[in-house]
């Protein structure tokens, strides 16, 4: 019997001002050992036609046009691309600079917006592994490249152009002339090939940037052709190469390779959190102001930015950019009320504030006008939120013990017990009483946003009675209300996440719940996100954790550090690098040693029906394994005041992942400003 998800669906809300894109996919799927209860596709979970749901009184719908991409309609209109222009800088030299597509603002004003967490772990954008301070990075440095918020296309940043060679393998990127350092040195062709050869290349820093431009262990060649040209060649034809550049800031070579002669772990240490401002040299609309830990970071604009608004004046229009850190979701709204926030960006409004923010909006409306903001929806989040178990079975070799517990690591690895945990989760209950109907319930890799769902995978829900079978099976025998392994030992975990998240937090206590059924005892533990962080990338030492990852809707090869056996986001069972930073996985399980494949495999082909199947067999597996059980896909809500102007979220626009619904800082302005 098939049990019905799509009630609980929420999709568009009216009354909230509609933005996406059509045509998007999200992957759901069934295992060999799957439930007979399942239940409709994820996409049609989303996108069933006419679905209504209740969310605190917001009422929501989806339309069948609409629906495989859970996305709306009504973005705002495309501009058309970016148009070079030539200046002459105030030093009376000419620069190559990009021509802003929104309308002409008003320079001057501060632009508050808030960052939930602890703040950023580092400045130096290529260590930085966390979405923080990766945002923060891509505020300082510029890209090559970044994707159209529009189209999704890639489209030149730093670069003025570039091309491809007819075998696929060679790239030639041309550099704008003029381009300078905010420290008034000019941007060359030696900063990029530095970044890419020497950072990237060597492994300095986040080596998750070398996974994600690296097939088959293979990384792509980088010279310099003249001052401003760049060419870079892959060792084969590799789909997502360009996809791979657009999150790689550009280095000032002249201040960062003093420090890579050094030992790498020197590297991490540069440019911290307790580094002094004016040492930070970058390319991107703003410069780092201050710092003040666990309150804000301040950034001021860049006078040497390289973009000009339509009367050719140098951007960005805001004077100043604050990042507040709060570390509570509900205060991050209680201060967007009280105007000490500008807006709210994806991930800050909460599904279950998403009714009394509507009702809010209505009212300044009406009563105060001059403090009216706007809801906007964007559709289903591409990133995703799930629970996984630590698998690692290896040897702390400082310590000399485990890294997990003995008897963890056997229930941890044994398949049948991550499937039942599985499908002994209510995501029903979590998106009913969490997200208080804004969502909807996931259960694989790729979300409703993803071009590359797997249609064919199916969802389910909650089975308790298929849980305790799997259980069984697996060895183990409730007594009472206890759960005991085939040793004897009674099941019991610790289960973390990050303090103040009040939605994980509450989703942390439905499992205990759920579990609870089942005989098994979690123990919630909510802890620091700098903690968390540290426990999954180098300590080790934890159960279980619900937390998520961000994603990317357009390559599912973006995730090739998360889900390749030596990626440096390998979460579920992280390898730790060698002295010389390289991550080996001798010890991969054969399913991971697929999956390996397959990444490869799908980097290596460029026909786009043929990745379809191949990275819908990866899906398979995922589901099939569980390392990850993924539990619900948010909406992407935004609030922003009625006089931030050019403020035109898209969903190709949050690609540019850590920047949010913000694609087009330089040109956010904030009207009524003095000259």
């Amino acid at each position: 019997m098939k049990k019905d998800i799509c009630a609980i669906v929420v999709a568009t809300f009216l009354g909230l001002t509609g933005c996406a894109r059509e045509g998007a996919d999200e992957p759901v799927a069934t295992t060999g050992t799957a439930t007979a209860t399942t239940a409709t596709t994820a996409s049609t979970t989303i996108a069933t036609a006419t679905a209504t749901a209740s969310a605190n009184g917001v009422t929501a719908t989806t339309s069948d046009k609409n629906a495989a991409g859970g996305g709306m309609s009504e973005l705002p209109p495309n501009p058309g691309p970016f148009k070079l222009v030539e200046i002459k800088t105030k030093s009376g030299e000419p620069m190559e600079c990009w021509q802003g597509r929104g309308e002409v603002g008003e320079f001057g004003g501060t632009m508050t917006v808030s960052t939930f967490g602890s703040g950023p772990k580092t400045f130096n954008v290529w260590s930085a592994s966390d979405v923080e301070s990766h945002g923060i990075g891509l505020l300082l440095f510029d890209p090559l490249i970044v994707p159209d918020a529009w189209t999704g296309q890639y489209i030149p940043r730093l670069a003025k152009s570039f091309e491809v060679s007819p075998d696929k393998c060679e790239y030639t990127f041309h550099l704008r002339k003029g381009v300078k350092w905010s420290d008034g040195k000019p941007l060359t062709a030696d900063d990029v090939v530095f970044t890419y050869g020497i950072i990237v290349g060597k492994g300095f820093g986040n080596s998750s940037l070398r996974d994600v431009l690296s097939v088959y262990g293979k990384y792509p060649k980088v010279w310099k052709v003249d001052d401003l040209t760049v060419k870079f060649r892959t060792d084969q034809p590799f789909a997502p190469f360009l996809n791979g550049l657009t999150s790689i800031g550009i280095a000032p070579k002249h201040v960062v390779e003093p420090v890579t002669k050094k030992p790498m772990e020197e590297f991490n240490r540069f440019w911290d959190t307790n580094a002094k401002p004016e040492s930070i040299v970058c390319c991107g609309p703003f410069k780092l102001s201050r710092y003040v830990p666990s309150q804000r970071v301040e950034l001021v604009r860049n006078p040497n930015y390289h973009f000009v608004d339509a009367n050719q004046r140098q951007l960005p229009y805001l004077d100043k950019f604050v990042q507040s850190i709060v570390r509570d979701q509900s205060t991050q709204i209680l201060k967007f009320y009280a105007r000490e926030l500008d807006m709210l960006d994806i991930r800050s409004v909460k599904g279950s504030d998403v009714a009394e923010m509507k009702k809010k909006s209505d009212e300044f409306k009406s009563r105060t006008p001059d403090k009216a903001f706007t809801l906007r929806n964007l559709g289903p989040d591409d990133g995703t939120l799930f629970l996984m178990f630590n698998l690692c079975q290896r040897t702390n070799p400082e310590k000399k013990k485990p890294y997990v517990e003995p008897k963890k690591q056997k229930w941890f690895n044994n398949t049948k017990f991550r499937q039942a945990v599985n499908h002994a989760i209510s995501r029903k209950m979590i998106i009913n009483n969490a997200l208080r109907g804004v969502g909807a319930p996931l259960f694989t890799a790729e979300t409703p946003a993803s071009l590359y769902l797997n249609k064919d995978l199916k969802a389910f829900d909650q089975d308790l009675e298929y849980s305790a079978n799997l259980l069984k099976d697996a060895g183990f025998v409730k007594k009472g209300d206890k759960l005991y392994d085939a040793e004897g030992n009674v099941v019991e975990f610790t289960l973390n996440t990050n303090s103040g998240n009040v939605i994980r937090e509450a989703v942390c206590n439905i499992i205990h719940d759920d579990l609870q059924k089942l005989g098994i005892k979690v123990n919630n533990q909510a802890i620091d996100f700098n903690v968390l962080v540290n426990k999954t990338e180098n300590s080790l030492d934890w159960d279980a954790i619900v937390m998520g990852l961000s994603g990317t809707r357009l390559e599912p090869y973006g995730g090739a550090n998360v889900w390749k056996s030596d990626g440096r986001l390998h979460m579920f069972d992280q390898r730790l690098p060698n002295k010389s930073g390289k991550v080996l996985a001798p010890d991969a399980r054969p399913w991971e040693k697929k999956i390996d494949l397959l990444f490869d495999k799908g980097a290596t082909t460029l026909d786009d029906v043929e990745r379809h199947k191949i990275f819908g067999e990866f899906q398979q597996i995922a589901y099939d394994e569980v390392p990850f059980i993924y539990l619900y896909c948010p909406l992407l809500v935004t609030a922003a005041y009625d006089d931030i102007g050019n403020y035109k979220p898209t969903p190709y626009g949050i690609n540019y992942t850590p920047l949010g619904s913000m694609h087009n800082i330089e040109e956010i302005y904030k009207k009524g400003q003095k000259h």
